[in-house]
């Protein structure tokens, strides 16, 4: 919205430092600082409303270090990330851009679904909230969403990257791309040379339907990326400050990938794809990493809100859309390791409980407790039998929210060097 006021008023009245907002990293920068007032300034009355209509976390005792503390905690404090990403993406971003308004749609609907699910707990004293298939068919919903708007949008195109080597050696001497943009299932490999994988090669016996039915593969694939990762928030959202510090962390690395991507010359110095358009998104990253470090001043140990699956529904989906449009999907696993290891943990714990179940009319554990964060917050030997009984005693929960932190950085890290180690 403002960003085409100021891009106008630049084109035809020429004002001193209109201009600035053509610049994608200031609109970004603003974006960022802008998410970052909203979050925080607003978060504080958010909190005290949720606090004065005793809109508080239920808790049950599970025997976790310092969890009945928590008891009472207002919840349903998404709300205070949702306004601050959509606030200055709306007033910052090109919302003629195809790419914003997925994002802006994927905001919207989760949020509306992680909300009803909130609410159906605290208001309807339903501790089970929104029913899982619900929650699951809503998910399914936005995959198909995004899947047909890659698929259809003639804005969602590629220029694949071309080496070009040397007469006498088989070294890149530079990368020029294709001339016309082009309609593609192609997506980028972790750690391979020449590493675009087309979706539509896996019907390559098919002659020239491949094409067709590689887009039906795709669309599967982004429904499963954003059940999977928007569940893997969900599930990770279990201590102060967690999945808020890691969803920013992770935000961070989705902004620089899709700038680079959406830059001919930086896609071309690094040899991926040129993604037309796909710039505009760091101004959508710039606020999302500004609410979710915003509402962590209020998250943070010991937190003052929740987010309740209103917030981490929502940035798990968001993180799971931004990656399939900048068709990074596959780092994934990489980047945001932390939830697919919490996901992980609950699939084992459940699947091997349930075996052993079976077999021996006993079940039995692998973690002390799941998701994985809570393992390290019960205490060893406690009348638990699991296979990992370490550690024994409970670990301090700011000690555990901070380690998978470090181990988030980590994997962010090794994400951004997957560009050059190929």
């Amino acid at each position: 919205m403002i960003c085409h006021l100021f891009q106008y008023i630049d084109k035809f009245y020429h004002i001193p430092g209109a201009g600035l907002f053509n610049f994608i990293s200031f609109r970004a920068g603003v974006a960022f600082i802008l998410a970052l007032l909203v979050s925080t300034m607003f978060g504080r009355r958010i909190i005290d409303y949720l606090q004065k209509k005793q809109i508080g976390e239920t808790i049950r005792d599970l025997g976790l270090e310092g969890q009945m503390s928590k008891k009472g905690t207002p919840t349903m404090g998404g709300v205070i990330i949702i306004m601050g990403i959509l606030i200055p993406t709306i007033l910052l971003a090109a919302l003629n851009n195809t790419y914003i308004l997925l994002m802006i749609i994927t905001t919207v609907w989760l949020g509306m679904i992680g909300f009803l699910d909130d609410y159906i707990k605290v208001f309807k004293k339903n501790k089970e909230g929104l029913s899982g298939k619900f929650k699951i068919f809503g998910q399914i919903g936005l995959g198909f969403i995004v899947g047909l708007t890659m698929y259809l949008s003639p804005d969602a195109v590629i220029r694949e990257n071309i080496e070009v080597k040397g007469i006498t050696s088989k070294r890149v001497e530079y990368v020029v791309y294709a001339k016309h943009d082009v309609k593609s299932t192609k997506t980028t490999i972790p750690f391979v040379k020449n590493n675009n994988l087309d979706y539509a090669d896996a019907f390559k016996w098919l002659g020239t339907s491949a094409q067709k039915y590689g887009w039906i593969l795709f669309v599967a694939v982004v429904i499963f990326i954003v059940t999977a990762i928007s569940n893997g928030a969900n599930l990770t959202d279990g201590l102060d400050g967690l999945a808020t510090g890691s969803s920013a962390i992770i935000g961070v690395i989705l902004g620089v990938l899709a700038y680079v991507s959406g830059n001919m010359n930086y896609a071309g110095y690094l040899n991926i794809m040129y993604l037309p358009g796909t710039g505009e998104l760091l101004v959508f990253a710039g606020a999302f990493i500004g609410a979710t470090v915003g509402f962590l001043w209020y998250n943070a140990f010991p937190a003052q809100v929740f987010m309740g699956d209103t917030g981490s529904l929502t940035i798990g989906g968001i993180i799971s859309v931004f990656a399939i449009i900048i068709h990074k999907e596959l780092l994934i696993p990489i980047l945001c390791g932390v939830f697919i290891v919490e996901n992980l943990s609950v699939v084992m714990q459940v699947g091997y409980f349930k075996y052993t179940k079976r077999r021996f009319g006993e079940g039995r554990r692998i973690f002390k407790m799941t998701p994985l964060h809570h393992h390290y917050q019960k205490q060893g030997n406690a009348g638990i039998q699991a296979i990992f009984q370490k550690p024994i005693q409970a670990m301090p929960e700011s000690k555990i929210v901070i380690r998978f932190w470090i181990v988030g950085i980590i994997l962010a890290a090794v994400t951004i060097i997957t560009l050059k180690i190929r």
